[in-house]
C-alpha cells in the first residue's frame, strides 16, 4: 500500500524527515504564527517532545516530595503525642511517689 502518512500515523517519527508545516489556505493571512525553517521546526518539535516527556517525571517527583513531607509531618505528630503521653505518665508517677513519701513521713 502506497498511502501517505497522517497526523496520527506519520510515515516517520524522525522530525528531520517530516515535512515542515505549511500555513492553511482556509485560514486568513496573518492569523497564525509565521512559518519556521525546517531545522527550526524540527528543533522546536524535538524540544517540545522532550519537555512533554519530562512532565510526568516532574509531576511524580513533586508528588513524591509532597508525600515525603506529609509522612514527616505525621511522624512529628506521633512523636509529639508519645512525648506528651510519657510526660503525663511521669507526672503521675511523681505524684504517687510524693504521696507515698508524705504517707511514710506522717506515720
Amino acid at each position: 500500500m502506497n498511502a501517505r502518512g497522517t497526523i496520527d500515523r506519520p510515515l516517520t517519527h524522525d522530525p528531520k524527515k517530516q515535512a515542515p508545516m505549511k500555513p492553511s489556505t482556509s485560514e486568513p493571512a496573518g492569523s497564525a504564527i509565521p512559518d519556521f525553517t525546517t531545522t527550526g521546526a524540527s528543533d522546536s518539535r524535538q524540544n517540545r517532545t522532550r519537555e512533554m516527556q519530562l512532565i510526568p517525571e516532574a509531576l511524580a517527583r513533586a508528588h513524591m516530595h509532597e508525600r515525603l513531607h506529609q509522612a514527616e509531618q505525621e511522624r512529628r505528630a506521633v512523636r509529639l503525642a508519645t512525648a506528651r503521653r510519657m510526660q503525663r505518665r511521669a507526672e503521675r508517677a511523681s505524684m504517687r511517689a510524693r504521696r507515698a513519701l508524705a504517707m511514710a513521713v506522717m506515720q
